[in-house]
């Protein structure tokens, strides 16, 4: 049996999905599968899969059900203990997967693993994701995973692992949620167990600026999800002021797109002390003003200055 499963969902990645498992395959640690799951694709991506020969591949199909359906589709068919997720338009350096494995031998008890990773913003702006707390060169615990996350999450999906077996004891991704389904887990699991963080960037997320602003329905379900949490959060500060991030960027989001109900919903379930000064302004601002901002984004960021419009 491999230690690893590589688990990679797959739909209409065809231009993406050659360099992803290119660099899965140039992993300097070997001892893994690949288990791909076409969730309905209507490009050529399946075809390209089915060109490698390689016999660490294993591609299914199904209809098309969603990315949370694909993974947990692809978990069920994996056979290694240990599951190392990636999107198929993003890539791994040649030594993700050993680093992982360095985390789980050094903390064969936590519940979830990720290594540092870099943000390709329109491949001539790449950064190094930022974190709230301070790491050395090794592997180690992250004491409050909420906190170390409020810049960028600790644990992006394309760059975290955890055991088959936790992820069965905690239900999987839950496919009610069209989007935020892997920081659902990832929350879930981080209220109850370790999570460790490998300081050396081996993962490229790559973020597309035009795909910044969710779709209207996505917005509805993100909204769902930042406040099924609502009972823990009044007891943990930490995971409170998180959600109240994520919410702030919702708020923003839904306020540019004209969903202005949603958005001052958003905006009542929000916490303001827990919002900085420039994030309190920005929502004050008129709808045309941040729409004007959100434009000259891209411009920017082919400067080398990225406009953290939602961020701290």
């Amino acid at each position: 049996m491999p230690f690893f499963s590589v688990i990679i969902p797959l739909y209409n990645k065809a231009k993406y999905i050659v360099a992803c498992l290119e660099s899965v395959l140039n992993q300097n640690y070997k001892d893994f599968e690949i288990i791909i799951v076409n969730d309905g694709s209507t490009d050529a991506s399946a075809a390209v899969v089915e060109g490698y020969s390689s016999d660490k591949i294993k591609l299914y199909h199904q209809q098309n059900s969603g990315v949370s359906s694909a993974r947990n589709h692809a978990v069920d068919k994996a056979e290694g203990d240990y599951l190392a997720f990636l999107d198929a338009d993003d890539l791994w350096k040649p030594e993700h997967l050993q680093c992982l494995r360095e985390s789980i031998e050094a903390f064969p008890n936590a519940g979830l693993y990720g290594n540092n990773y870099e943000i390709n913003y329109n491949n001539s702006v790449v950064q190094p994701a930022q974190f709230n707390f301070n790491y050395a060169t090794q592997p180690c615990i992250v004491t409050d995973f909420f906190k170390a996350s409020m810049k960028d999450t600790i644990i992006w999906t394309s760059a975290a692992a955890l055991s088959k077996k936790t992820f069965l004891d905690f239900g999987g991704f839950n496919t009610a949620y069209t989007t935020g389904q892997d920081l659902d887990l990832w929350i879930r699991i981080a209220l109850k167990q370790a999570i460790v963080f490998h300081p050396q960037i081996t993962m490229c997320y790559n973020r597309s600026i035009s795909d910044s602003l969710s779709k209207g329905e996505l917005n509805g379900v993100r909204f769902q999800f930042l406040n099924a949490y609502q009972t823990v959060e009044a007891t943990n500060k930490s995971l409170k002021r998180y959600l109240d991030l994520k919410r702030y960027g919702l708020a923003l989001r839904t306020k540019i797109n004209g969903e202005s109900t949603l958005s001052k919903q958003t905006q009542n379930t929000i916490d303001f002390s827990n919002l900085t000064k420039k994030q309190k302004l920005l929502l004050q601002m008129p709808t045309g003003l941040l729409r004007l901002l959100n434009t000259v984004r891209p411009y920017v960021v082919n400067n080398s200055i990225y406009l953290r419009l939602f961020k701290a």
